[in-house]
Order: C-alpha cells, then sequence, then structure tokens
C-alpha cells in the first residue's frame, strides 16, 4: 500500500502536468498564427519546429514536372487528391514544398491540367511540418504516371523519389489563384482532455486501493477480535 497508492498518484499528477504542457502548448501556436507572415529568404528565419504554425509569403516558381498526389482526400464526401507541388523561391533559389489544395481529379490527370502557371507568382500559406502515419504503408509509384499518388507524403519520401533538396516544412496554400482547387484546411487543435481524463482513472485506482486496503484491513482486525 505504501508504495501502489504513491505510484499511483504520481502518475496522476503526471498527467495533470502534460495537460498544462498541452495547453501551454495551444497558447503558443494560437499565437503564431496571430504573428505577421514571415519570408523565408529571411536570413534570421527561426528553426523548423518554431516554424510550424506561421504565417508565411513566397515568391517562386512552380515546378509541375515534380508534382505529387496525396490519395484519397475527402472533400463534401467526394475523393479526391491534394497536390502538392515544389516552389523554387526567387531570392534564394530553395525549394519549398506546397500543398495547392484539393482537387477532384482522376488518375489520368496531368501536369498542363493541374497547372497552368508559368513563370514569378506570389503565394501565401501557413506552415505545417508532414508527418507519416502511426502504421506506414510504403507508397508506390508508377512510371507511367506523370505523377504518383502516394497515401500521405514524407519529405524523406519525397526527396527519394524527386531527387530535389527541399526545406523540411510544408505550405498550406491559402491565397486565391486562377486554380479551381479547394483550400479549406483543418485548424489542428492541441487538447489537454485526454491527459485530464488519464489523471483521472489514475486517482481513481489510487483511491480503489486505498479503500481495497481498509475494507481488507478492517476484516482482518474484525477477525482477531475473539
Amino acid at each position: 500500500m505504501v508504495i501502489v497508492t504513491p505510484l499511483l498518484c504520481s502518475l496522476g499528477f503526471w498527467q495533470l502536468d502534460r495537460a498544462e504542457q498541452k495547453r501551454t502548448q495551444a497558447t503558443a501556436l494560437e499565437m503564431r498564427r496571430k504573428m505577421p507572415p514571415i519570408s523565408l529568404t529571411d536570413s534570421s528565419r527561426p528553426e523548423t519546429d518554431q516554424l510550424l504554425y506561421r504565417q508565411v509569403n513566397l515568391q517562386g516558381e512552380f515546378l509541375t514536372e515534380r508534382t505529387i498526389l496525396i490519395a484519397n482526400r475527402k472533400h463534401l464526401g467526394k475523393t479526391g487528391f491534394h497536390v502538392v507541388t515544389p516552389l523554387q523561391l526567387s531570392a534564394s533559389g530553395e525549394l519549398v514544398l506546397v500543398n495547392r489544395g484539393w482537387t477532384a481529379v482522376t488518375p489520368s490527370t496531368d501536369n498542363e491540367s493541374l497547372s497552368n502557371h508559368s513563370g514569378q507568382l506570389t503565394i501565401a500559406g501557413e506552415i505545417t511540418i508532414p508527418q507519416a502515419p502511426a502504421i506506414e504503408l510504403t507508397p508506390t509509384d508508377d512510371a507511367a504516371q506523370l505523377q504518383p499518388h502516394w497515401p500521405y507524403l514524407t519529405l524523406e519520401r519525397y526527396h527519394q523519389w524527386s531527387g530535389l533538396e527541399v526545406l523540411p516544412i510544408l505550405v498550406l496554400q491559402t491565397s486565391e489563384d486562377d486554380q479551381d482547387f479547394i483550400r479549406q484546411w483543418p485548424t489542428p487543435k492541441v487538447s489537454d482532455l485526454m491527459h485530464i481524463g488519464y489523471a483521472i482513472q489514475w486517482f481513481a485506482f489510487a483511491i480503489i486501493a486505498l479503500l481495497v486496503w481498509l475494507r481488507l484491513s478492517y476484516q482482518k482486525v474484525a477477525n482477531e477480535i475473539p
């Protein structure tokens, strides 16, 4: 009892501390969204993890021949693709991947139907960092397709496929252009509810253990009384 109850209580307080960290993280991320847009050409740009959810303005040219399609993306019940294209920045020549939005394209869609952009353009967006799902399935490439259709995007996979060195971020385009892409990005939420729920469970286990110990102790004392 001396070991179990403090251990369970410490786990409960640890989850409360994690919940506080989540609240702090949510506040920090919301503040980033409200900060002025940055330019990736700035020599003093923050580290990658500090760029998450920052607004950004970009100037450059799309390399449409290196476009990929992220398959099985839903919009209003319809299945389509997210179109991801590298943008070569005008000032530095660096490459950054831009998710240009959702479209109900078919597997036969070619480069010309995905973009009629040529030359320099300016876009605005929000920075995110692509992550692989918990269970990874290796995307397959079809050499007959102009764009591979992948279930998800990772920067390592894109580098292997394209041979291009891209910045370790993905920009979700928010500015309008003459394309018909849908750009309704979900707002990521950082919630503390899960950790609070776990804390309640650990405290409940501690109370149950204490009650069981008291009950057994009472029965032992009662049995010892002649």
